[in-house]
């Protein structure tokens, strides 16, 4: 397959394993330090390993072989204060290179971890989350393998091989040139089994993310899974994927198996062949039995690292599938960046400015939103509705700058979004999504989160004030009672007014409402409105409902239909109309149960103000 062009059935393109390696390597910069100590304590330990064969050589032919105790003394000490010296580098390599393996792992992670957290939302709607993770954990460690430990054991096997080679050639070069012919089929057995290994363990990591998101969808979904009797489905789901998992792994142990007998065998005819030729040489008086043990010790200790040096290039090849997998995160680009040159201006008063918009979603066959105008000012209330897939829930990606549009601008007290500094944006501008976002952490982080740094009083406020201390100081723990996304401790309605002082802590001059009604009966609804009201209050509200009990309120109603405004104004007046708001508005009020506490004015009628400019196609 051509590495630079072609793609695996699953998508992720083949890349070699040095272009692999040259894109992780920066990423050690500050540990290259430690990573040539280690090195060095390498060296001194092949040395001493060296140093103590040579030494087992002369013991065997001065005092094994003559029987004199006094000839063993002076080899042994040296001997042994080799052994302890040689121990205590290693010790010192291992500690430092374990120290090295886990900064870089969690370094990577970091880099990983932080690049998708960029990137935008349509990323994770193609991606399934199970198997992100999967590249987050094992293919980050598989880079390990190929960047820090490949170097390390690299390193190791080399320095060990030609520390033991050149002693071996000490003693006798005529009978170590005659044992290292046979040293190249390491390499090319090594080089047979590589293509293979390379392609079992890319679909074997495949596996293993599909199988994480098997699970993972299982559980978060685990009441439609016991209602829908849906177990025997989702096992078989389950089965299909550990199949193939299965599959790739009996491969993989018995490539890499036949490989390790293969290596057996030829290491077996090296020893023996140097055990012959050294019968031989001993029978002719030419070597004596101690030079021939500790040239068969060399060999004994060469081929290990001879062959982890073939070997490496397995691993590698193995570790290049996960890299493939983490540089397809790396390589997606996120929508939107900071500028160059971010605006210097203080917080807004909060002036809305939607000037022609239109944007359509990556690989999306039409636009979410064609031409959209309108302006909202602080104070205001305005509610954009329309039908399901509108657009109306694009705008609120648009707000806090998810994406940006593809024609037009929009404007926060006259300064484009793309001018703000990301993180001061959404700082100025709050969303409350439609799926209610909680933290597995403690209410009191759940709140907090809204504005780090936050002192327990206000936290406290922001929760009265979302009509939630009173339900909060009932849990186990109070504020520091834990909850998760799952969490049965809280109902709905709770978890959304949890929200609500989140948003209330942030304090922003924007917010951005969508769907705060979902999923709430008509009684949690109603708890919710007077806190809604309170964090409306005085602040640019925009709210992306199909609940149109809340739109008597509004100063304004904007109904989206296929990415345009097609009709704007207040309640009453779309009514009288009988237009597309009439229609939704008694099809809502046909189906579902009228509740009157929800036309409640969310705060006091304003005084009478002239209607804020809005334009829109055809105006």
């Amino acid at each position: 397959m051509d590495a630079e062009g072609d793609e695996h059935e699953y998508g992720t393109p083949s890349i070699p394993a040095r272009t692999a390696f040259r894109r992780f390597w920066p990423l050690t910069r500050g540990l290259r330090g430690p990573l040539l100590l280690v090195w060095v304590c390498t060296v001194l330990a092949a040395l001493a390993e060296t140093g103590a064969v040579l030494l087992f050589g002369d013991l065997t032919d001065h005092a094994l072989a003559t029987g004199s105790l006094g000839a063993f003394w002076a080899p042994a000490v040296e001997w042994l204060g080799i052994a302890v010296a040689g121990a205590l580098v290693a010790y010192a390599g291992n500690s430092i290179a374990a120290w090295v393996t886990e900064r870089f792992v969690l370094r990577l992670r970091e880099h990983v971890f932080d690049h998708v957290q960029q990137l935008p939302p349509h990323f994770f709607q193609r991606h399934r989350q199970g198997d992100l993770l999967s590249r987050l954990t094992g293919d980050v460690e598989a880079i390990e393998t190929m960047v820090v430990s490949g170097l390390v054991g690299a390193a190791s096997a080399a320095f060990s091989a030609f520390f033991y080679a050149a002693a071996a050639f000490w003693l006798r070069w005529d009978l170590a040139a005659a044992t290292f012919v046979l040293a190249p089929l390491f390499w090319l057995a090594a080089r047979r089994f590589s293509g293979s290994l390379g392609a079992v363990s890319r679909e074997g990591r495949v596996a293993d993310g599909a199988i994480t998101s098997v699970v993972e969808e299982s559980l978060g979904n685990i009441v439609l899974t016991q209602a829908y009797g849906r177990r025997d489905a989702e096992r078989r789901r389950l089965r299909e994927e550990a199949n193939a998992w299965f599959r790739a792994s009996v491969r993989s142990t018995r490539l890499n198996e036949a490989y390790e007998q293969l290596v057996q065998v030829i290491e077996t005819v090296c020893v023996l062949a140097v055990i012959g030729i050294g019968a031989w040489e001993i029978s002719t008086g030419r070597m004596t039995l101690g030079r021939l043990l500790a040239f068969a010790a060399f060999l004994g200790y060469l081929y290990p690292p001879v062959r982890g040096l073939a070997q490496l290039g397995l691993t590698v090849t193995a570790a290049t599938a996960g890299a493939e997998r983490l540089i397809e995160i790396l390589d997606a680009r996120p929508s939107v960046r900071d500028p160059r040159r971010p605006t210097e201006t203080g917080r807004p008063d909060g002036t809305v400015e939607v000037q022609d918009v239109s944007f359509r979603y990556p690989g999306a066959d039409r636009a979410a939103l064609e031409r959209l105008s309108f302006t909202v000012t602080p104070g205001e209330l305005v509610i954009v509705t329309g039908p399901s897939g509108a657009g109306k829930s694009t705008v609120s990606k648009l707000l806090l700058r998810f994406y940006d549009p593809d024609a037009g601008r929009i404007l926060l007290d006259g300064v484009r979004l793309r001018d703000y500094p990301l993180a001061r944006l959404r700082e100025y501008v709050t969303l409350l999504p439609q799926e209610t976002l909680v933290l597995h952490d403690t209410v009191r982080a759940n709140i907090a989160c809204g504005r780090p740094g936050a002192g327990d009083r206000a936290i406290e406020e922001a929760a009265r004030a979302a009509d939630a201390h009173d339900f909060i100081v009932r849990l186990p723990d109070g504020y520091d009672t834990r909850v998760d996304p799952n969490t049965a401790r809280l109902s709905g309605g709770q978890l959304q007014r949890l929200a609500i002082a989140r948003a209330l802590l942030r304090d922003a001059p924007v917010l951005v409402l969508d769907e705060p009604t979902t999923g709430l009966d008509a009684l949690a609804a109603r708890r919710v409105v007077k806190p809604l009201r309170r964090l409306m209050a005085g602040r640019t509200t925009i709210m992306i409902t199909h609940d149109l009990n809340l739109a008597p309120d509004a100063d304004r109603i904007l109904v989206v239909d296929r990415g345009r405004i097609v009709e704007t104004g207040r309640h009453e007046e779309l009514l009288a109309r009988g237009g597309a708001y009439a229609r939704l508005h008694r099809s809502q009020n046909g189906a579902v149960t009228d509740t009157a506490e929800l036309r409640l004015p969310l705060w006091p009628e304003p005084p009478a103000r002239a209607p804020a400019p809005v334009s829109w196609p055809g105006a």
